[in-house]
């Protein structure tokens, strides 16, 4: 079977082969990223520690990145604050406690003259199961989002 010049070819030709047509069809059929655009929305991806009792979540699109963090949690309310990679115009949220319910939004604050940081005092959410929704607004461009409160326990397996 090895002393068949043809079957040798294509054992060489063929992986050739694959990873030519892996890559083109990857140059062919994704998407190509794009800056935003001004007066267009874009949706943010929550990342994995938003699911987990971290004190800490991260949502981004792209470039565009925010961190929310748990500053207070108390038995009535909720302290979060956001860290924005950019200058931020505006940023609102509020808690819903399941994704087919509405509240209205709440302004969060700058608390500092760049943009990039931001905070607010809110109500305790009802459950680990309760949403956070945020829409913010940056150079003209809206960016909205929405992920789930576990977060905002801040809990660790490490016991002082």
């Amino acid at each position: 079977m090895f002393k068949n010049k043809h079957f040798l070819i294509a054992l060489l030709i063929a992986p050739i082969l694959s990873l030519i047509a892996y890559f083109g069809t990857d140059l062919a059929l994704s998407e190509k990223p794009h800056a935003a655009k001004e007066g267009e929305t874009y949706k943010l991806a929550a990342k994995s520690n938003c699911r987990y009792t971290s004190g800490l979540c991260d949502m981004e699109n792209g470039e565009f990145k925010v961190q929310f963090r748990s500053d207070k949690l108390t038995a009535k309310g909720l302290e979060l604050s956001l860290k924005a990679a950019y200058p931020l115009e505006g940023v609102k949220l509020s808690i819903v406690a399941s994704p087919d319910k509405t509240a209205q939004p709440i302004d969060m604050q700058a608390t500092d003259s760049t943009g990039q940081h931001w905070a607010i005092s809110l109500v305790k959410p009802a459950s680990e199961e309760s949403w956070l929704r945020v829409a913010i607004q940056a150079e003209g461009t809206l960016y909205y989002g929405e992920t789930q409160t576990a977060f905002v326990k801040y809990e660790t397996l490490f016991t002082e």
